[in-house]
């Protein structure tokens, strides 16, 4: 038996659903963000779970909820698995970064791993922070099923770093609309993808809904 992860974008809060920069801020779920988590819990409930991590801001939380009180498992909640820090762009729409900070904006839009929004964080450090998280969970559950519940850059970063792709690509080399789950497995030739946003634990109207 191998090690599989897990990765679950939380449900659909305002900030996602108006696609505006949200990372540090820390907006709850819509009712459609837990009608998703539900969702969830319910197709995967029957999924033999080791464990559940999370990241400790609320969207995620709550995300995980629905599946924790089933399975009567607590989530470990680490810090690894935060949102990236947005700075001055958090609450912002594109429109407006791209104006008020137009400079900063292009470089981060060109390498995000090195150029970071105005006073926020780099990529590398988000993989640098997540991959500890990562090794901790290889250390303690080296087979099984394990469930991590953290954010889009979040697992798009961890992924690239997972699969050898730059992570200065990770806005443009991966998908992750809110409550999808990507699941990689770790075999005797490494990290193995095998599904990438998927979705198809969610009813039609909630895969469809507009800002996601």
């Amino acid at each position: 038996m191998t090690l599989k992860l897990y990765f679950l974008r939380h449900g659909q809060t305002a900030r996602s659903r108006d696609n505006v920069f949200c990372g540090a801020i820390d907006p709850e779920l819509t009712p459609e963000g837990l009608e998703m988590a539900k969702a969830f819990a319910t197709f995967y409930s029957s999924t033999l779970w080791e464990t559940i991590f999370s990241s400790p801001m609320q969207r995620t939380i709550n995300t995980a909820q629905f599946l924790s009180d089933e399975l009567g498992i607590k989530p470990e909640l680490r810090d690894g698995l935060k949102e990236i820090s947005y700075g001055k762009w958090e609450g912002q729409t594109i429109e407006t970064v791209s104006r008020e900070y137009h400079d900063d904006y292009i470089r981060w839009k060109a390498d995000p791993a090195w150029y970071p929004p105005t006073e926020g964080e780099l990529a590398v450090a988000i993989a640098a922070r997540a991959m500890l998280v990562i090794e901790e969970i290889k250390q303690r559950y080296p087979t099984g099923n394990v469930l991590i519940v953290s954010h889009k850059a979040t697992i798009r970063i961890t992924l690239c770093t997972l699969l050898g792709i730059d992570v200065g690509r990770f806005r443009y080399r991966l998908g992750c609309p809110v409550a999808s789950v990507s699941i990689v497995e770790f075999g005797t030739n490494g990290p193995l993808l095998h599904a990438l946003g998927d979705r198809t634990h969610l009813d039609e109207h909630l895969r469809n809904l507009p800002g996601t």
